[in-house]
């Protein structure tokens, strides 16, 4: 799973499945340039497309494996990353991409996020957190900042969000994070970084909901979100993650934020093999 990241990007039509446009997002969502991103992507990072798989579950942003014309699977809400760690450990070959929304990663799915970071295995799983379960009516999510207002918190949340990047990476993940959607070139320069990178890559993707959260927030087009990413974000490359929290209308840290070498699942696994095969040839000659 290695290449060179090349700066060119072709076209990303031939990785779409033209019969199933138009797409059901609403207008204004930013899953669209998400996505665009990460075809971009395969291309700069010179991937070759028949060793990629997308995973996704339910939500929004799990929609995105009908659009693609690669091998993908549209899979059960919360269980993206156990599929796409059988993919792994059935062929290391291919290049494994999970891509989903923060509710079914980290609400439901967030037991399979920090194990499959824990083990470093090779995943590149790409969170659009909109800050909501969008496409079920714009409940509370488990990323959704204090105060905010959602369907299930009309006077404002209180419970205390996650802070995906801490989160990955406090969970050991060799490769972290986050952008906006209005960052699509640095967005897409991640995405390539992570698909090379060995181990459990990160990226969390702060993208607009403009029926349900923004108009609830004060943001009700996409437009209105992209001037507070303008406005709010900080890039800082290297940061601690533990310093990327959102608050409500509060300042956005973007970057880069962890870039390590670890072992991965598969080293481990080979240096167990290795070890049982070096004491079975003990044994044989005693």
């Amino acid at each position: 799973m290695t290449a060179n990241l090349n700066i060119e990007s072709q076209s990303i039509e031939r990785y779409l499945r033209q019969d199933r446009l138009p797409h059901i997002w609403c207008s204004g969502c930013g899953i669209g340039i998400a996505l665009g991103a990460f075809l971009r992507a395969i291309d700069r990072a010179t991937i070759d497309p028949d060793k990629v798989a997308v995973v996704s579950g339910i939500g929004c942003a799990g929609r995105v494996a009908g659009y693609v014309k690669l091998d993908s699977f549209h899979t059960t809400h919360g269980r993206a990353i156990p599929f796409a760690t059988g993919l792994v450990l059935g062929n290391s070959e291919l290049n494994v991409v999970v891509f989903s929304g923060d509710g079914d990663l980290v609400a439901i799915g967030g037991n399979h996020l920090i194990h499959a970071a824990r083990r470093n295995i090779d995943l590149t799983v790409i969170c659009v957190n909109n800050f909501n379960y969008g496409m079920t009516g714009g409940q509370v999510g488990p990323t959704a900042p204090l105060e905010a207002r959602t369907t299930t918190t009309p006077y404002g949340n209180f419970e205390p969000p996650f802070n995906l990047p801490y989160l990955a990476s406090a969970s050991g993940a060799s490769y972290v994070a986050r952008w906006t959607v209005l960052h699509a070139r640095e967005l897409e320069r991640a995405i390539a970084e992570a698909m090379i990178k060995p181990g459990f890559s990160f990226i969390d993707v702060i993208s607009p909901c403009p029926p349900v959260y923004g108009r609830m927030n004060k943001e009700p087009k996409g437009l209105d979100s992209m001037h507070y990413y303008q406005e709010k974000s900080i890039i800082r490359n290297g940061a601690d993650p533990k310093e990327a929290d959102i608050e409500l209308n509060g300042p956005i840290l973007v970057g880069k934020f962890v870039d390590i070498e670890r072992p991965t699942l598969w080293d481990h696994l080979r240096q167990v093999s290795s070890k049982a095969q070096e004491k079975v040839k003990a044994q044989a000659k005693v």
